[in-house]
């Protein structure tokens, strides 16, 4: 179990990333949903101890993290959202220089290890091949297969699926579902796809604050009765947005379709809508920006 209490981090521009999170993330896949900017990346880099927070605590296991990082290091496997890797390099040599610097230091265990994690990631054909050749999701997979050197019991990745065409988005989601049967893995995105294919628990963060946590099918539940849904023309859409809290359109054939959240029936021509995870994340960044919009866009 990880869990976070009280963390802040300002920056030295006065920026406020992290304003008092506290959440508690079990064994198996964790979605951290939020929009850009909301300090999904600042969170993964201080839970992977690459800053340290103005405040708060972590523990993962019984362990502080912020007062043994590297015991914390040990344990730990991070593909953050811009992975650098030596291009010329192939992704056989490349994994067994990885894992000797995790300190595996017997030339046999490593070539074991690279083989095997080459296989788990679908990358045993193109062990000789440059890194630089790699697709997306290819060079994905390999940031997945060096996570997973020294058999972590804490996985973070941090917008991993961003510009990956469909197939290789659905390769990698088997791929994270299959590691996180086993252990931690907390998933950062800002794809509400991502985490209603993949996560059986859920948070939203915007402007360093957790806004809603949960599962996400109960999360849905609780909007139930408070999503309509209306068509209208493309000039219509500004009144509509003046009169109703929209949280979502979408252009269909040069008509507008308007997802507004209210919590009885807001007026002509208006439908319920069943609702989707979606929905709840389009409803709680309209919320949460219209309770403080100051604090929500920091």
């Amino acid at each position: 179990m990880l869990t976070i209490t009280g963390l802040c981090h300002t920056y030295p521009n006065g920026v406020r990333a992290l304003d008092g999170i506290n959440l508690e993330v079990p064994r198996g896949m964790f979605g951290l949903l939020g929009p850009n900017g909301a300090g999904k990346s600042t969170l993964m880099r201080t839970i992977a101890t690459l800053q340290t927070p103005t405040a708060g605590s972590i523990r993962f296991d019984g362990m502080d993290v912020l007062a043994e990082p590297m015991r914390l290091r040990q344990t730990l496997g991070y593909l953050p959202q811009e992975f650098g890797v030596y291009p010329r390099v192939s992704a056989e040599d490349m994994l067994d220089h990885l894992a000797m610097l995790k300190g595996i230091v017997n030339k046999g265990e490593r070539r074991e290890l690279v083989a095997a994690l080459l296989q788990q990631t679908n990358l045993y054909d193109v062990r000789k091949k440059a890194l630089t050749g790699f697709s997306g999701g290819m060079r994905q997979r390999f940031g997945i297969a060096q996570a997973l050197i020294g058999n972590p019991a804490l996985i973070i990745v941090d917008e991993p699926t961003a510009g990956l065409d469909p197939e290789e988005r659905n390769r990698f989601h088997n791929l994270l579902a299959e590691i996180g049967e086993h252990v931690v893995v907390i998933l950062s995105t800002h794809i509400v796809e991502d985490v209603s294919d993949l996560c059986p628990r859920m948070a939203i963060i915007v402007g360093g604050r957790i806004v809603a946590e949960g599962e996400p099918h109960a999360l849905v539940e609780a909007l139930h009765g408070r999503v309509w849904r209306k068509v209208v023309a493309r000039q219509e859409v500004e009144a509509y947005r003046s009169g109703f809290r929209v949280i979502a359109t979408r252009l269909v054939a040069g008509r507008t379709v308007l997802h507004v959240l209210a919590d009885t029936h807001p007026g002509e021509g208006f439908e319920p809508v069943p609702g989707d995870l979606e929905d709840v994340y389009f409803a709680t960044l309209a919320e949460t920006r219209a309770a403080g919009p100051a604090r929500a866009a920091a």
